[in-house]
């Protein structure tokens, strides 16, 4: 224990050393999480020139985020068995080589194949990025550190559809991806001149390194990752893929349990969760991962799709949110380092979400303006910052040494999933919902109604002085009310998802306003061990 303690203030840095570790370290998370979004706006252009299908195209990301969270449990580890500045630099460089790779793609199999290359060396820069910030600071001053980390992490996913948007525009596609080369060069250089690696032990030899738990990992994270992004498009259980993946990861979750709870050099060091604070952070992780992916999918997609929106502009919206989070983020790490309870700030920070989805859900319609989308889109912001910096903080506040890495890695790899499992069911529900309202809509078309007959008249008389036939202007009425009646339930089926997202929110705030007695009463001697 005293060695730990040793350990950690050997780490910490101060003055000019410790500003570049911190730029380095958010740089590499920034690359990482830009990286998971900016090729959402580049699929329709992938597609046309290299010749895929929309399902073979969703692979470029499915590849990326699979590599990811196979990868973030195991950073700790790694991190032990080459050093982490080695492992550090590596993945950084394995992440460039990957970028770069990607750019020069001839076919969609061969991009898909650098993707989870790209997402193995990616996984590994998130974490560990978080872990060199809180060792890098003393303890005093982790609230602040784990601030400067959120920018990073909460402003990349909205940095990216813009960004991504802007370089397809005026450039093309490949370029998303060489983008990423110059940073990761000057990223492997800093991190070699200026990250010290911890001592944490002898490294494993390779006979006893626990391969069996890497492969029963792959597989529970690998299959669930891939039933979540690919379960609606794939109908559910109605695919025996589906199905059959749900078995394996069921399986593979079970046995590697039981293989770290029981192997003499687990992989993933799973006792770390007898710290309740971790246990609460990990849950509360997955929720906020939830909340921030499943509104950076939902929102440029409404805009898009409903709105009529460029994918630049539909980028740009989000832009204000991110502001906000930037600017709140050092001054929640303040209000934390004066004593204000973590839990009194994610409370609100989940009220404000609330705010968000019921205001967002009540000013829907199919032609809201930009305007109206500003305030709202605040509130967002606010919520995310009064999230982050307190769930981080208070997730590892009683952990030291090498324990820091091993939580990390669990918030982290949570805060992934959270966001996998929140588009999986807002995909999910947009569909079943929409499919709904559409039914409910057109059993309201009453055909012997005036005012349905006005209507198809006036459309009718609108074709024909455009010089159709009546029989052709009268079928082209008929597809104008059905686009209507589609839009329509669209909107409503999205208002609905916000609706449900606002009420997962109000739901947790009681829960976290009852951990506080809890959190009082960790000892942080025990959680040292």
């Amino acid at each position: 224990m005293a060695t730990a303690a040793v350990v950690q203030d050997d780490l910490v840095e101060y003055g000019f050393r410790r500003t570049i570790i911190t730029i380095t370290a958010v740089l590499c998370a920034l690359l990482e999480i830009v990286d998971t979004t900016i090729v959402n706006v580049a699929l329709n252009n992938m597609r046309g020139s290299l010749g895929a299908s929309l399902t073979d195209v969703a692979w470029v990301i499915t590849a990326y985020a699979i590599a990811n969270v196979i990868v973030i449990p195991m950073t700790s580890w790694l991190s032990q068995q080459f050093g982490r500045r080695n492992y550090f630099a590596a993945s950084i460089i394995i992440f460039t080589v990957a970028s770069f790779m990607c750019g020069n793609a001839d076919n969609i199999w061969e991009l898909v194949a650098f993707r989870f290359i790209q997402g193995l060396g990616g996984g590994a820069l998130l974490v560990t990025a978080q872990t060199i910030i809180t060792e890098s600071y003393p303890l005093e001053k982790r609230s602040m550190a784990q601030a400067i980390y959120g920018m990073g992490v909460i402003v990349g996913p909205t940095l990216g559809p813009p960004l991504g948007g802007y370089l397809v525009d005026h450039f093309s596609w490949p370029y998303i991806f060489y983008i990423n080369v110059p940073i990761g060069i000057i990223a492997t250089l800093l991190t070699l001149t200026f990250v010290r690696s911890p001592k944490y032990g002898e490294k494993l030899k390779a006979n006893q390194v626990d391969w069996i738990g890497i492969v029963l990992l792959s597989a529970f994270i690998g299959s669930l990752q891939y039933i979540l992004e690919h379960g609606q498009q794939d109908d559910w259980y109605n695919d025996a893929t589906i199905t059959a993946l749900t078995v394996v990861s069921g399986l593979g979750l079970f046995f590697f349990i039981w293989r770290q709870l029981t192997y003499k050099f687990p992989i993933v060091n799973l006792k770390v969760l007898k710290d309740s604070n971790l246990r609460v952070g990990v849950v509360m992780s997955f929720i906020m991962g939830f909340g921030l992916y499943g509104s950076t999918f939902i929102i440029p997609i409404y805009t898009q799709s409903i709105l009529g929106w460029t994918a630049t502009d539909a980028g740009l919206l989000l832009v204000p949110s991110s502001i906000t989070v930037a600017f709140m983020m050092p001054m929640i790490g303040k209000l934390i380092q004066r004593g204000v309870p973590q839990t009194y700030l994610v409370a609100m920070g989940f009220l404000a979400f609330f705010i968000f989805t019921y205001w967002m859900q009540n000013m829907m319609t199919p032609d809201t303006g930009e305007e109206h989308m500003f305030w709202p889109l605040i509130i967002r912001g606010l919520g995310l910052g009064l999230l982050f910096v307190p769930i981080t903080t208070l997730s590892l506040s009683a952990l030291k040494g090498k324990s820091i890495g091993e939580g990390a890695a669990f918030t982290g790899m949570m805060r992934q999933l959270g966001g996998s499992f929140g588009i999986a069911i807002i995909t999910t529900f947009l569909a079943r919902f929409g499919q709904e309202h559409r039914v409910n809509l057109i059993a309201h078309l009453d055909m012997t109604k005036v005012n349905v007959q006005d209507r198809i008249h006036a459309l009718q008389r609108g074709f024909m002085a455009k010089g159709f036939s009546p029989e052709v202007a009268l079928q082209k009425a008929y597809k104008v009310l059905d686009f209507g009646v589609t839009k329509q339930s669209t909107v409503l089926s999205y208002m609905d998802v916000f609706l449900y997202l606002g009420v997962l929110f109000l739901i947790c705030i009681p829960f976290i306003l009852l951990i506080k007695k809890g959190k009082n009463k960790v000892d942080v001697s025990e959680a040292m061990h």
